[in-house]
């Protein structure tokens, strides 16, 4: 990604240090707000709606992703650390501002898809980007699904492009917008290894048939060690191991006791001469 390496040269200064940990923080306030006033008036007017922001009303633009995913106390608590782990997690990996540049895309994206379809959006989508670039980085991270069960995210992450898929499929076309627009980032950031990685795949998958292929096929289970006689030239003839051949050697009936026993002999004086 030679784009971003220029992108970070030319205002990797302008990156913003610790970003998720801000947007956590004011999630926080805002359930603190809603909850203690039981008022939804403030997440009215932070929603990302096109045809208020056109009216002059731009902090929607923003203030979206401030809105706190759930209204249970248990429930924000564990969505809101769980998403500060995973932020965090990108931003230790990439550096500051990758995770900036990640973000903001996914911000461009959902912005895009709500103007297009004219409904209003939620960041529930691109929260959902940021923990599919966590799983695809860290595949074996193991979570304790309703705190007992071991679960690694990539399992979680494939049931969510399932959770993805299906709102494309059967959602409103805002909710089907939002969907696609808010992981272009994952893709921008991620297509050309899936890409990379896909044709590696399927290059070794066809080599490894080739070569497989070429291998001798053995249609035989039992065959004659002096004559190469097999089950498959006579179905009647029966076969033994010789309990006298050092190895396993197999014989037909003809040859079990006329055949020469295959012994290991080893010669003293040779291992004498190379030893000295």
């Amino acid at each position: 990604m030679n784009w971003i390496d220029k992108f970070e040269r030319k205002y990797g200064k302008l990156a913003i240090k610790g970003l998720i940990s801000y947007i956590i923080a004011i999630n926080a306030i805002v359930f603190a707000l809603v909850y203690v006033t039981g008022s939804y008036e403030l997440i009215n007017l932070m929603t990302l709606d096109p045809s208020l922001v056109l009216k002059g009303q731009v902090w929607r633009l923003i203030t979206y992703i401030f809105i706190p995913p759930n209204s249970s106390i248990f429930w924000i608590i564990f969505a809101l650390y769980f998403t500060y782990m995973v932020g965090t997690a990108l931003e230790h990996e990439w550096g500051n501002f990758r995770f900036n540049l990640y973000y903001l895309m996914g911000m461009l994206g959902t912005t895009v898809a709500a103007f297009i379809s004219g409904g209003s959006v939620s960041a529930v989508y691109l929260n959902l980007s940021l923990f599919l670039a966590f799983a695809r980085i860290y595949p074996d991270y193991e979570l304790l699904l309703l705190f007992i069960l071991p679960v690694k995210v990539k399992y979680m992450a494939w049931l969510n492009w399932i959770y993805i898929g299906f709102t494309v499929i059967s959602q409103p076309i805002p909710y089907k917008l939002a969907a696609l627009a808010s992981v272009i980032n994952y893709f921008i950031f991620f297509g050309k290894d899936i890409v990379k990685r896909s044709k590696t795949n399927r290059q070794t998958y066809y080599n490894r048939k080739k070569f497989q292929s070429k291998l001798p096929t053995k249609t035989y289970i039992h065959k004659c060690t002096v004559c190469g006689i097999t089950e498959k030239d006579n179905p009647d003839m029966e076969f033994r191991y010789c309990s006298k051949c050092e190895g396993d050697y197999e014989y037909c009936m003809d040859h079990l006791k006329n055949h020469e026993h295959k012994t290991k002999i080893i010669d003293f004086e040779t291992i004498r001469e190379k030893k000295s």
